[in-house]
């Protein structure tokens, strides 16, 4: 029997991006895991909920099976430190926005985080495009001029 992996998902603005909520698809299609969506520096504890409600309702089907949430207010790295140390966790996924509007990168904080012994991904939207702005446009085709929404993709506007 395959023993389930604890994946620590940190993440702020980012935290229901569609690439996040690939990334997580693609570890519990790999096998068995419990994921835990943490976010840090939460200074305003309502939009930390908010975004909590929001990320965990849309990670849940990506995962199959329920998230657990953490928040924090105090520095990104910190928290993640702590969540670590009490969570017993296998893998860290670092979901941040673009290196020019990332106060995370800009911090260092993935190369911080790896410090830690465990492995890290990073998750990174495209060009900006996944945060708070629902999705992408659809590519025109040369055969119709109309635009279309896509199926079948949960976004949420801020």
């Amino acid at each position: 029997m395959e023993s389930t992996r604890r994946v620590l998902i940190v993440a702020n603005r980012t935290a229901s991006t569609p690439r996040l909520i690939d990334a997580v698809r693609l570890r519990a299609e790999a096998g068995p895991c419990e994921f835990a969506l943490l976010i840090p520096d939460a200074s305003d504890r309502k939009a930390a909920d908010w975004t909590l409600d929001t990320a965990l309702r849309l990670l849940r089907p990506a995962a199959g099976r329920p998230v657990e949430g953490l928040a924090s207010s105090g520095d990104p790295f910190d928290s993640v430190k702590q969540a670590v140390s009490e969570g017993d966790f296998d893998e860290i996924i670092v979901s941040t926005l673009p290196r020019r509007t990332s106060k995370w990168l800009r911090r260092d904080l993935i190369r911080r985080v790896e410090g830690l012994g465990l492995p890290v991904t990073a998750v990174v939207p495209k060009g900006g495009r996944d945060v708070g702005r629902g999705p992408a446009p659809p590519r025109r085709s040369g055969r119709s001029k109309r635009r279309r929404r896509r199926p079948g993709r949960l976004t949420h506007s801020r």
